[in-house]
């Protein structure tokens, strides 16, 4: 439905690595009486959260699981492997999946990229989430293929990372549910676009702002025309007199006294 219902508040629902300080930002800015509440979600469980109707819309990582979600794709994340600091591979810029043949990659059960083939060598057991795998990295037992923003948030002084050239990549993307397209979506769709706070396909004005406009519209009044007849002031003369204005001077005659005789 694309409704027009009032709702306390936006619900934005985000997986882990994205960071949608921006866009809440732009949102507090424009329509600063609706809260904006955020709520992070397990990549896994994002589809069911929107589905489920914990979320109005939401950051996911892509592919969508199912025609009844719409997405906006917004960006490609680079592909990193995170190792120790002491690891052969933090001396180079870059990585190809090849130079990870000889590792233990890990694969944990929430990776949010799709391979064809993993790389490396397995580990004995897959570990539960990406962050028990990090730790799994720092204690030298393998290293780990992720999107950037993963590695990232979860840093380690002990841990850096490595760009892998040829790895699969994540794509985030804003989804919400295809019949929930309210004008609170609208608006936040607005927002990721870039589109101005008067873009004709922004936020929709309330019928009583619209109405409020035509009326100042049609009493505000067009300017008004000069009435025919009136003239500005004449032409400035060299000696700062003017003339061709047509009208005498205030209390008194045009042209010189005439001499009785």
């Amino acid at each position: 439905m694309t409704g027009s219902e009032e709702t306390p508040s936006f619900r934005l629902a985000y997986v882990p690595g994205v960071t949608p300080t921006k866009w809440v930002r732009i949102w507090n800015e424009r329509l600063p009486d609706i809260p904006l509440d955020l709520v992070q979600v397990p990549a896994a469980d994002a589809f069911g959260a929107l589905r489920a109707g914990d979320a109005d819309a939401g950051f996911v990582r892509l592919p969508v699981d199912g025609a009844d979600l719409a997405a906006i794709p917004l960006y490609t994340e680079t592909t990193v492997v995170v190792i120790p600091k002491d690891h052969l591979v933090a001396a180079v810029d870059e990585v190809t999946i090849e130079d990870l043949a000889d590792d233990i990659v890990l694969h944990p059960l929430d990776d949010s990229l799709d391979w064809e083939r993993l790389p490396g060598r397995p580990a004995i057991e897959r570990p539960a989430t990406t962050a028990d795998a990090i730790e799994l990295v720092a204690a030298g037992v393998g290293v780990l293929v992720v999107p950037q923003s993963l590695a990232r948030l979860h840093h380690r002084k002990d841990l850096t990372y490595r760009p892998v050239s040829d790895a699969p990549v994540s794509r985030v993307a804003l989804s919400w549910p295809q019949d929930e397209t309210t004008d609170r979506v609208e608006d936040f769709i607005g927002i990721v676009r870039g589109r101005t706070v008067n873009s004709s396909r922004g936020r929709r004005p309330d019928p009583a702002e619209q109405k409020a406009g035509r009326t100042a519209t049609a009493t505000g009044g067009a300017r008004r025309k000069p009435t025919a007849g009136k003239q500005t002031a004449g032409k400035q003369t060299g000696d700062g007199r003017r003339r061709g204005s047509g009208a005498a001077p205030k209390g008194g005659k045009r042209g010189k006294p005439r001499r009785r005789s």
